[in-house]
């Protein structure tokens, strides 16, 4: 077996660590003589899953007491209706940040719900920076200011948590979620689909402030209210329980490698080696402005775009996959989150590299 560099915007790379776990685990988790896939998610085994899962988040994040954590089905997607119903409560209006493809998928959701003020936008540029805090143009009685502090799709990220005063801050962050410290009592809601720094596609993390729920109306399905899976401890309807057992691995792998402390230097580190081999060739331009870069998502052009095509076959043969940008983008993107081993950025750059020389 040869493992690939999988440079996957999403489903994307798992730490090998814990495949080698599920693997050993599949037929019989810890002497229950069951897969977790065949578990009861009521079951003393599985609740034991879920309790770990969750009391491992809460250490690494330091997620206050003040905040609940649901496991959901639906992933970011959902949250686009969601936060809407669950945070307007009586006002009628919520500010957004527009930052690119998954922010405007959010504004498009949330106008079925209310009026939405867009705080700002850097569509003019399209989409290669993010707007400063003097920037924003902020609604002091808005039910809540969301925004993506990383676009997946443009490789844009925000060097700063927006201050919003008392209006409560929401956050989409499925593509940075566990990539580094952060002060969640900044946030009213932080949610982030699985499938990035997680674990596999299915579920969404939620992470949602007390006095933020019980707000919904009348006509909100049962399945969109926070309160609900709060008070059902996200088990309202039968959830995603095998994502939610490997989500609690790649916690307890997060631990076991320093924390999110030490993603962070690795992360940093990784982002910067790939920026620095792109800055320094004539070949290779990445469009985002230096100062608003993602650690996460690295798109970048080839200064012959009839190469595109080529450098991906090479790639693939080198064992350098899922580097095709987005098709609204276009060009390639490296997505090198917290599973992604430096080794890999490393051999990604070598070959960047040689096809520069053998093509440039």
């Amino acid at each position: 077996m040869a493992r690939v560099f999988n440079f996957s915007a999403g489903p994307a790379v798992v730490p090998e660590q814990v495949l080698e776990r599920a693997q050993a685990e599949m037929l019989d988790w810890n002497g229950s003589g069951m897969s977790v896939m065949e578990m009861s998610h009521r079951g003393k085994e599985f609740m034991s899953i879920a309790a770990k899962a969750e009391a491992d988040l809460r250490e690494l994040m330091a997620i206050p007491s003040n905040y609940k954590v649901l496991f959901l089905q639906g992933g970011a997607s959902s949250q686009f209706a969601m936060v809407p119903l669950n945070l307007l409560g009586d006002k009628n209006s919520a500010d957004y940040i527009n930052t690119g493809a998954w922010s405007k998928k959010a504004i498009a959701e949330a106008k079925r719900y209310c009026e939405v003020n867009v705080a700002a936008t850097t569509e003019a540029d399209k989409f290669t920076s993010t707007p400063s805090q003097q920037e924003l143009n902020l609604n002091p009685d808005a039910a809540y200011v969301h925004y993506t502090p990383n676009e997946t799709i443009g490789g844009v990220e925000f060097p700063y948590v927006p201050d919003t005063g008392s209006v409560p801050l929401v956050a989409d962050m499925s593509s940075t979620i566990l990539s580094r410290p952060m002060d969640v009592s900044k946030f009213g809601v932080i949610y982030a689909g699985a499938q990035k720094n997680i674990g596999p596609a299915g579920m969404a993390v939620v992470i949602v402030r007390e006095d933020l729920m019980g707000k919904t109306t009348a006509t909100t399905p049962a399945m969109f209210d926070y309160k609900i899976h709060v008070d059902n401890e996200s088990m309202y309807n039968t959830p995603p329980t095998y994502t939610w057992y490997l989500a609690g691995l790649v916690f307890d792998w997060l631990k076991s490698n320093g924390g999110l402390t030490a993603m962070a230097e690795v992360n940093q580190r990784k982002s910067a080696k790939l920026y620095a081999a792109i800055d320094a060739s004539g070949f290779y331009h990445n469009p985002v402005e230096v100062g608003s870069r993602s650690w996460m998502n690295v798109p970048f052009t080839l200064s012959n775009a009839e190469l595109d095509s080529v450098f991906l076959a090479e790639a693939k043969e080198a064992g350098l996959v899922t580097l095709k940008g987005h098709r609204s983008v276009g060009g390639m993107r490296a997505s090198i989150y917290n599973a992604m081993p430096e080794a890999g950025v490393e051999a990604l750059i070598e070959f960047m590299a040689d096809f520069e020389k053998r093509n440039g």
